[in-house]
């Protein structure tokens, strides 16, 4: 598999008890969707290799207990400390309407409501105020806020993201 084939689903941030439990960070926005996944892919550093999950108990603050099979104890844990953990794209349940994955809507299209079209999704910038989508224009790029407001439609089947750039914006970039 490819690294775009995958998602990144969090980070392994210490061991949690004798019997080769972890505690991970997720990334994502509803963890409870993740109670129970069947294995996940660690980032070992050379490669990104499958393991068979045993359990997963969600706790507060995006963080779980992930119990990975046959690693049972704290020494064996130890080596996952630190480590980046994935999923297949494939895995992620499909979203619908004006809902999407950031990686979802590269490449589609973007047309503002007032300016016409812009160009194209080059990437989501994920900025700690907020995430930006990365429009790619000639030689030029604009960026502009992702928030609910300034989102219209997201047409799957054109390929298009329909906005409402925030008054002013645009004419900034041109």
């Amino acid at each position: 598999m490819k690294p775009d084939d995958f998602y990144f689903l969090g980070k392994i941030l210490k061991t949690h008890g004798n019997q080769g439990h972890l505690l991970v960070l997720l990334d994502v926005d509803s963890p409870q969707h993740y109670r129970k996944v069947d294995s996940v892919f660690v980032d070992l550093g050379y490669e990104r290799i499958p393991f068979a999950v045993e359990s997963v108990r969600i706790l507060e603050k995006n963080r779980a207990l992930l119990k990975l099979a046959e690693v049972n104890s704290r020494d064996h844990a130890t080596a996952f400390a630190g480590r980046e953990l994935y999923l297949p794209v494939s895995a992620l349940p499909v979203l619908t309407g004006n809902r999407f994955y950031y990686h979802e809507i590269r490449g589609f299209r973007v047309v503002d409501a007032i300016h016409g079209e812009l160009g194209v999704v080059e990437d989501i910038l994920e900025l700690p105020a907020q995430p930006l989508i990365r429009i790619k224009t000639g030689k030029k790029e604009i960026l502009v806020p992702l928030v609910d407001e300034v989102i219209i439609k997201v047409d799957r089947a054109r390929k298009v993201l329909a906005i409402r750039a925030p008054e002013g914006l645009i004419a900034i970039y041109r």
